[in-house]
């Protein structure tokens, strides 16, 4: 997760930094000056100055007492996404010094004051890279007062300078107008956003789902992640409209502790052990609380004694910040979002993770094999157009984490606003040996939702077998850079499928190219012979075709096996046939319940049928029984399957 950054428009800060220390000048940004276009790309603030922080206050600093959620207040402009995402990234030491290096050299030097250069550098990460973003210190005033992010401190400037950094980034400041706090959660740690509607769940009236979803966030967050929560504002009347309980509505809020709170005092509170799942949120203004069930000055606080009180840093001050039951944050909120850090290292105690991650695009072509812009799937003539990419679940059953990333657009004057496209991914489950791409649509097992949202992700549990992810935007002809990331508990062997059939060789004309396609599709087995003493098999599917062959999973335990499984064969011998046998499991060897031969004749689009099985050689023996239900499809133009 902390590799090296990249300087970011290759501006390296140390060298800068000598420069500017030799010249004894302070350092002016050429990329991002103090002018009208990097405040706006479309509205104007009269009067605004550029200052340096000692000509704002006396004695400026990077932190005053620390570095702490409470530092921050929003601006002029509508970037509480950005502050809720600040706070989240406070309260995490590990989190905040990788967006802020080498801190304590950054820090201005009362004793050194000549080593000041007026250049300060932050990191973010981008796509799927750290980036190190340089800036000066010059910050956009009004009437002496910071106009956008500042803190509570007068002479405090962290927030500031890293809000200049995260706006050379986007283009301008009035970009970070209106945001998405998961962007900015997922641009401080290199994490995945997981964003949850809690009204769509029914969260509120469904007690095990809320029981499960609040383990969940409390995993989250003691696992250092960052997470925010919203309450949806439906129309511009709304925005940041103030509801009687005390909450904002279209306003982020930062979650800023989850607990399982001890209820009782003294030795009764410790054997009865009730506690109450509770959660800590900040409101970005530094003010307006929640004012119902255990906020600040509640009567329900009298339940917990005063060293728990102590330990959850309960205070009576108007400062934003307050504590509600779950229960009653699933009531009132809308949306919450979970910037998960994934585990990818091995010698953690927590779960491990294996990450892949793929650099794609959307391209347009008017070749239909060539074209890279298919759009969903209710573009059927061409939604297998757009990038496919393939990977093993390996386990019986594995939980896949999926995220998608589109290429953020940076805003200018020139070319306005940098819109997200709609975008989401399917995924089918397809043949085992799949190596090329798909022209047929299989078995849908999972789907996203689309939405013009910069990250889109997917959690979901499948089964052991071979998958392919269709990445796309919601309308073909679309175009854009994108990142897939795909997570599993053993190494996926994720990767583009490129070709659309197997490619020619300078072998080809001596060794001969392949004539047919067929796809095998065995369903089920009923009948089998009994193998044990309990009356049953563990039974599996091999399937041969000119050398080559698979093989499925074992089913336990079973006479009737469910196989569902598929293999893909491109064939230079369309007489010869595939050869589908079924074998039962046994530790010392493994033993032989017959096969069936399929033709597989060209153009040949077989039906589901149920065939007797048979002894090798396809001859009828009165040791074998049973039967096996297959479909078969084959075609002589490769790119039909």
């Amino acid at each position: 997760m902390f590799s090296s950054a990249k300087p970011y428009e290759n501006q390296h800060f140390s060298a800068l930094k000598k420069d500017c220390q030799r010249q004894k000048a302070l350092f002016e940004d050429p990329l991002f000056p103090a002018t009208d276009d990097s405040l706006f790309y479309k509205s104007r603030i009269q009067g605004v100055q550029w200052k340096r922080p000692n000509e704002i206050c006396d004695d400026p600093y990077l932190f005053v007492d620390g570095i702490s959620s409470h530092d921050l207040h929003q601006g002029q402009v509508g970037n509480c996404w950005f502050v809720a995402a600040c706070s989240s990234l406070a309260s995490r030491e590990s989190l905040w010094q990788k967006v802020i290096p080498d801190w304590k050299e950054q820090e201005w030097n009362a004793e050194k004051r000549e080593n000041y250069a007026g250049i300060f550098h932050f990191q973010f990460w981008r796509f799927g890279d750290w980036v190190d973003v340089v800036i000066d210190d010059r910050l956009p005033t009004l009437h002496d007062q910071l106009i956008y992010c500042h803190s509570n401190a007068k002479n405090e400037f962290w927030c500031a300078l890293v809000e200049k950094a995260y706006a050379k980034l986007t283009g301008c400041y009035e970009a970070l107008d209106g945001g998405n706090t998961a962007d900015a959660l997922v641009d401080f740690t290199g994490g995945v956003s997981e964003p949850i509607d809690l009204i769509e769940g029914n969260y509120v009236n469904d007690e095990v789902k809320r029981n499960l979803l609040f383990e969940r966030v409390l995993k989250v967050h003691n696992r250092g992640g960052l997470i925010s929560c919203s309450i949806k504002a439906t129309t511009a009347a709304d925005m940041e409209a103030r509801l009687d309980c005390g909450l904002v509505k279209g306003h982020a809020y930062a979650v800023t502790d989850v607990r399982k709170v001890r209820l009782g005092h003294g030795l009764l509170a410790f054997f009865k052990s009730e506690k109450l799942d509770m959660i800590r949120m900040r409101n970005p203004w530094g003010e307006r609380e929640w004012n119902g069930p255990w906020s600040d000055t509640s009567e329900e606080w009298q339940k917990v004694s005063k060293s728990e009180r102590e330990k959850l840093g309960m205070t009576v001050e108007d400062d934003g910040e307050f504590w509600m039951t779950f229960e009653d944050f699933c009531r009132y909120f809308t949306d919450i979002i979970k910037c998960r850090l994934i585990n990818t290292s091995h010698l953690s105690i927590h779960k491990t993770w294996e990450e892949a991650v793929m650099r794609g695009a959307w391209a347009r072509h008017d070749e239909p094999l060539k074209n890279r812009s298919g759009g969903c799937i209710n573009h059927k003539a061409t939604f297998l157009q757009n990038p496919q990419y393939v990977f093993d679940v390996k386990k019986a059953e594995d939980e896949v984490l999926i995220s998608i990333q589109q290429k953020p657009k940076r805003t200018s004057r020139k070319e306005g606003k940098g819109e997200n496209l709609a975008i989401g991914f399917e995924i089918q489950k397809v043949e085992l040996n799949r190596n090329y791409r798909m022209h047929t649509v299989q078995q849908q097992v999972a789907t996203s939702i689309y939405i013009n949202s910069r990250s889109i992700f997917l959690r979901t549990d499948l089964k052991e077998g071979r998958y392919v992810i269709i990445p796309t935007t919601f309308d073909p002809g679309l175009v854009g850079e994108f990142l897939l990331r795909v997570f599993t508990d053993v190494p996926a062997d994720c990767r583009e499928l490129t070709f659309d059939e197997p490619p020619r060789t300078c072998w080809s004309g001596m060794c001969g190219y392949p004539q047919v396609v067929s796809q095998v599709h065995v369903l089920a087995a009923a009948g089998l012979k009994n193998q044990d003493s309990q009356g049953g098999a563990d039974p599996y599917v091999i399937i041969k075709c000119e050398g080559n062959k698979i093989r499925s999973s074992v089913q336990k335990n079973t006479q009737a096996p469910e196989f569902d499984v598929k293999g893909l064969f491109y064939r230079k011998k369309a007489g010869q046939p595939i050869i589908v046998q079924i074998w039962n499991h046994n530790i010392i060897s493994d033993e032989f319940l017959g096969q069936v031969a399929l033709t597989g004749d060209p153009d040949d689009r077989l039906s589901q049928q149920t065939l007797p099985l048979q002894d090798k050689g396809n001859k009828k023996s009165n040791g074998i029984s049973g039967s096996i239900a297959v479909r078969l499809l084959s075609s002589s133009k490769l790119t039909n399957v």
